[in-house]
């Protein structure tokens, strides 16, 4: 069974910051691969210096501090006042998640949508190394495991109206589910959920 992460290494449990918005302007201080992947890794394992996100990501320290002080300018991460006593400085996430403004993705200016291109093919690579990693591992979790986990398709006949519904419902019985999280729990795991819903050409 993979090590629970070291105390250091796990998300504080504070005050909750509402999802970030993306407009134009942060959109395109976020839309570079090893920035998101930066982000990524301040939301899922907590504060970090550049040294240790580069060792985390293979990239150099240089690299890593260069970006988080790009994020920092565009306010998606802050410096963590409850470390960096030494002569590393410290980082956290600011948010513990960013939502996209529609508009974005009828912005004619060219940039903006080739942010937008970066930004949702770089998430899309991030699902799949999370689910490859855990295909790689799954045996090394308890057996309870094996049928909680879960990897479903479906094909549904719906109305962008509708497509819009079901995912607001969704989102609505994971935030029910994530009010009653039990991270003190021995049984408890961190849990990835992603929701994939996107129309496919074809005959219906």
């Amino acid at each position: 069974m993979p090590e629970k992460p070291a105390p250091d290494e796990q998300p504080a449990p504070a005050e909750k910051a509402p999802p970030r918005m993306l407009d134009p302007r942060s959109l395109r201080g976020l839309a570079h691969p090893l920035r998101i992947q930066i982000l990524r890794a301040l939301r899922h394992h907590g504060p970090a210096t550049a040294s240790q996100l580069g060792e985390r990501l293979g990239e150099s320290s240089g690299a890593t501090s260069y970006h988080l002080r790009q994020l920092a300018a565009h306010g998606f991460v802050q410096d963590d006042p409850t470390r960096g006593k030494g002569r590393e400085r410290w980082w956290k996430a600011a948010q513990e998640g960013t939502t996209v403004d529609e508009a974005l993705f009828k912005n004619p200016d060219p940039e903006v949508q080739g942010a937008v291109e970066v930004f949702l093919y770089e998430v899309a690579n991030i699902h799949t190394q999370e689910l490859n990693t855990y295909l790689g591992t799954r045996h090394q979790f308890p057996d309870a495991w094996s049928g909680a986990s879960d990897i479903s398709d479906f094909t549904l006949h719906l109305t962008a109206e509708r497509q819009r519904e079901l995912n607001e419902k969704i989102h609505q019985l994971i935030d029910e589910y994530a009010a009653l999280a039990e991270r003190d729990s021995a049984d408890t795991q961190r849990i990835r959920m992603h929701l994939h819903a996107f129309p496919q050409h074809g005959a219906n």
